[in-house]
């Protein structure tokens, strides 16, 4: 278990001002991106606890993990951890001798607990999992939709700690009519007409032994940015449900609905059929909550447009991963996708991991050349060798490919 220390934790490191949430990057921390999009380039920006990330938005910040990152090893390093925040009213200091983790609504007890206490719950585990946002890899919709234009970025891995969220909820004693559980965090909304960013999950999700009420991450202290002192685990779930700062749960005997129910009955939705997916332009009937995480799988060795040496033996490296059987199976093409090759799984991790992939290649004669890359996971999902579409551009998940040049 990770020290519990009673001094006021600050969004500052190494004298940075918290000017760093403003508009204008660090000085002399910044630098173009050069990796081209279509509609630009992403400055690299340091945020406090952080190395320079690509920045997508400055208020509130949004950083997307520059790709390079994924192929330094199975967990991302916390100061590369991708952030995401929806409303502008974030906290930038947290102190642990008056924060208290609430639980109120359909229980026997209502609670209000510090940090000590809620790492006293229960016996601490350790989760190792993808967070991944669910506009993941937007930028590369087409048609173009609306939102952040992210890259391949917006994602990461991580061993988390924590205890159970049953842990919580039995101790508050969740009663029988519990339908969904809600959970806050300590970013608030700057206009009062803004709806607060509230998440929900059903009470068995809620229940489950993976969902974890977390303070650790990779072995320290989860950074600000990415939800200190607590942040919600739901693993194999979009990052839409991961909370940040995490303040007060909810125990409701109905679905949650209201102003506050924004970002569940308006917001995060998709297409309600197989595919999740409509005709480019168009508008979905039924839409329904995102959930689980679909098969992906990425080539972390080499990067688009990059050159290579002629015949002369490489060894291509990646990841993939699910929304929490795990990976059966990763393949590489050379030739368009006429043929492919079995790649050697690495390490498991656990089922909601990354894992890392190898595969030993030799470049064709000069030229230009494509790779491929698609997972199986082991519940039988491959990922489709085109990509859907849908009006908030989620869950992208089509076979990726890399053009690179044989010299």
């Amino acid at each position: 278990m990770l020290p519990v220390t009673g001094r006021r934790i600050f969004l500052r490191d190494a004298g940075l001002a918290l000017a760093a949430f403003g508009s204008a990057p660090l000085r002399g921390l910044a630098a173009t991106w050069t990796q081209p999009f279509e509609n630009g380039e992403r400055e690299l920006v340091a945020y406090p606890q952080k190395r320079p990330l690509l920045r997508i938005a400055a208020r509130p910040p949004n950083l997307e993990t520059p790709f390079s990152v994924f192929n330094e090893g199975a967990l991302t390093p916390n100061d590369a951890f991708f952030v995401r925040y929806h409303l502008a009213g974030i906290p930038t200091s947290i102190d642990l001798a008056s924060y208290r983790l609430k639980v109120v609504g359909n229980v026997e007890r209502e609670l209000s607990l510090p940090l000590a206490e809620v790492q006293r719950l229960a016996e601490p585990t350790e989760i190792v999992a993808v967070n991944q946002c669910s506009g993941n890899s937007r930028g590369f919709s087409f048609p173009r939709v609306f939102g952040g234009q992210l890259g391949n970025g917006s994602m990461g891995n991580a061993r988390w700690l924590g205890v159970p969220l049953n842990a919580v909820l039995r101790r508050a004693g969740a009663t029988a009519a519990a339908k969904q559980v809600t959970f806050d965090g300590l970013d608030e909304p700057v206009l009062p007409v803004t709806p607060d960013f509230i998440k929900a999950l059903d009470i068995d999700v809620a229940m489950s032994a993976d969902v974890l009420i977390a303070w650790g991450m990779n072995g320290a202290d989860i950074p600000m940015l990415n939800g200190y002192p607590l942040k919600l685990i739901v693993p194999g779930y979009f990052g839409t449900y991961w909370v940040k700062h995490l303040s007060e749960i909810r125990v409701l005997d109905g679905p949650f609905t209201g102003h506050d129910a924004f970002f569940m009955t308006t917001a995060y939705r998709i297409p309600d059929n197989d595919c999740a997916c409509v005709a480019p332009g168009t508008t979905p009937e039924k839409t329904t909550p995102i959930g689980r995480l679909k098969v992906r799988s990425f080539i972390t060795s080499v990067s688009n447009g990059a050159l290579v040496k002629s015949a002369h033996p490489l060894t291509l490296k990646g990841i993939a991963f699910d929304g929490g059987s795990g990976i059966k199976r990763v393949e590489v093409s050379s030739d368009g996708g006429a043929s492919w090759r079995e790649a050697v799984l690495g390490k498991n991790l656990g089922r909601y991991s990354f894992r890392e992939w190898s595969l030993p290649f030799v470049p064709p004669a000069r030229g230009a050349f494509s790779l491929k890359v698609r997972a199986t996971s082991l519940a039988g999902e491959t990922q489709p060798e085109q990509a859907t579409w849908n009006p908030p551009g989620y869950q992208r998940n089509a076979v990726e490919s890399l053009s690179l040049t044989a010299v």
